[in-house]
């Protein structure tokens, strides 16, 4: 039987609203958590898709910047 998130997926795609891209995603080896990268301009897009697997899936958010903007905060810190 497949788990309801894995069900979800197969029938209904990423759920995810216009302007929220996919990046990509990696699955840990028990099949019990997965990390997603997602882009947006507006967090408000984000909150959207969650909600569509909030009934099935716990989310924990990160906001991350590419490693050359962070080379260039970490740069100008040192100034």
């Amino acid at each position: 039987m497949r788990p309801p998130c894995i069900r979800r997926f197969q029938d209904g795609g990423r759920l995810a609203p216009e302007g929220l891209v996919y990046v990509s995603s990696w699955v840990d080896d028990q099949l019990e958590r997965c990390y997603q990268v997602m882009e947006a301009h507006d967090r408000q897009l984000l909150d959207a898709w969650m909600a569509s697997w909030s009934d099935l899936i716990d989310f924990e958010v990160h906001a991350v910047i590419a490693s050359d903007e962070a080379a260039r905060r970490a740069a100008n810190l040192r100034q």
